[in-house]
């Protein structure tokens, strides 16, 4: 097996987060179209752009055990080509119906791949790096959403009421490309030992070049036996309780900062506060991009100042935006700041999200569980996270014309939920920088046993 670059080796896994970050900003474009083109009110306009999320859920259900048993590359090889053939399947639909069904199939598929792409990059990653490694994940998300929003944007000018044929069928690419470059990476050494399959998981340390392979597989294999002894294969034990809370609440935060509902309708907030169409379209591209910007920041942010400390910053300042977006909305005042008021309250709110809770959610939910149940807890968070999106992107539309609820309801309860987020990451998260999964482990377990004897 010939050396490899562990950078260079994330990067290639971490374009799993390229789909469905492409994915879930790609639909924000179609929206207008598909209203018109299938006559959908409110509620089924939601509940089209909301069906992929709906798949996301069931394929974060069925992954686990697949992942465990036939390894991390094998599945998002798998996962990668069927990706490939359900966006075709999606972009070429003549009817409604048919658009769901293979929506639906690109959500299952999209949620396979959103459980085991950051979970193989932490089973990878040195201890220094795995914050900044298991981010590249998110930061392709990021970096899919701003491309998408710029290609949107070209393909309604050149393609008018057809283009959003064209918006889904352009998935079909990066898919692609996926799927060819998985074969130069080598599997999860993690995975290999969990296997018993030792000796190619030294092989593996060894072309990633860890600074100890052999001392990396010694203190894996250690870790592994005692969580056997300890009944650890399964998730729903009273050991692993603490972890699952940690990921339950922190994927459902992320959600209730309301981060998908505006990436999904961002031009139609901006139609909301009084811009055209197409300008509302253009608007969307200045959120993408501040995105990918505060995202990159934070990769040099996190194993730095780690995981807390990004958490709790970043809770300040979305409340502080989405209050301001409330009043702008409550107010119907949308002339603050030159007219664009909205855009820079959006803007800021998205760089504080990206440099915090965006970039860190996947790191510790890829940290805090232990190698004989990663899986199944990576699968976990993955499902609260994506079954909480798919209820506010499904409900945005409906609440945000209510009367008496409106946009400024919507936002002001965003704004409560990351006040709440504040003091979750201050008094309850552990602080997981530099320090190994195994040591991670060690350190919750002794936080279990310690609280067994109180």
């Amino acid at each position: 097996m010939k050396t490899q670059n562990v950078f260079m080796v994330a990067v290639i896994i971490a374009l799993g987060g390229f789909l469905f970050g492409y994915d879930i900003a790609m639909m924000s474009g179609t929206s207008s179209q598909l209203e018109q083109l299938f006559d959908l009110n409110s509620f089924w306009l939601g509940f089209t752009l909301a069906v992929a999320i709906l798949g996301t859920i069931l394929g974060t259900l069925i992954i686990g055990k697949p992942a465990e048993k036939y390894g991390r590359r094998r599945s998002l090889i798998l996962l990668s080509g069927l990706f490939a053939l359900s966006t075709l399947g999606s972009s070429t639909a003549i009817s409604w119906e048919i658009l769901l069904f293979f929506r639906f199939i690109t959500g299952v598929l999209l949620g396979c791949i959103s459980v085991v792409t950051p979970m193989f990059i932490a089973e990878i990653s040195p201890a220094k790096k795995r914050g900044q490694l298991v981010i590249l994940n998110q930061f392709f998300v990021v970096t899919a959403i701003f491309v998408a929003f710029v290609v949107n944007y070209f393909l309604a000018q050149l393609f008018e009421q057809s283009s959003w044929r064209w918006m889904i069928v352009v998935e079909s690419i990066p898919a692609a490309l996926f799927f060819f470059l998985l074969f130069l990476v080598p599997e999860s050494p993690r995975w290999l030992i969990n296997q018993d399959r030792v000796d190619e998981a030294l092989t593996v340390f060894k072309c990633i070049q860890a600074e100890n392979p052999a001392n990396e597989v010694s203190i894996i294999k250690q870790s592994v036996e005692q969580e056997l002894k300890m009944g650890h294969g399964n998730l729903f034990i009273k050991e692993n309780r603490f972890p699952i809370i940690i990921a339950i609440l922190m994927a459902a935060f992320n959600q209730l900062a309301g981060i998908n509902a505006i990436m999904i309708y961002a031009p139609r907030v901006f139609e909301m506060a009084g811009f055209g169409a197409n300008s509302a379209l253009l608007q969307s591209i200045s959120i993408g991009a501040t995105n990918l910007l505060f995202t990159f920041v934070a990769l040099f942010l996190i194993d730095r100042y780690g995981r807390r400390t990004l958490l709790m910053s970043g809770s300040v300042g979305m409340v502080f935006f989405l209050g301001m977006l409330a009043k702008a909305f409550f107010t119907r005042n949308f002339s603050e700041i030159g007219g664009y008021g909205v855009m820079i309250y959006l803007m800021g709110f998205i760089a504080f999200f990206a440099f915090s809770q965006g970039a860190v959610l996947w790191v510790v939910i890829s940290e805090i569980f232990p190698n004989k149940v990663r899986s199944k807890g990576q699968a976990l968070g993955t499902f609260t996270h994506w079954i909480m999106a798919a209820a506010l992107i499904w409900g945005f539309p409906v609440f945000a014309k209510m009367p008496g609820f409106g946009g400024g309801s919507s936002f002001a309860f965003f704004a409560i939920m990351m006040v709440i987020h504040f003091f979750f990451a201050w008094k309850v998260l552990p602080e997981t920088k530099g320090k190994s999964l195994e040591e991670i482990q060690a350190e919750l377990t002794k936080r279990v046993q310690t609280s067994n004897k109180v």
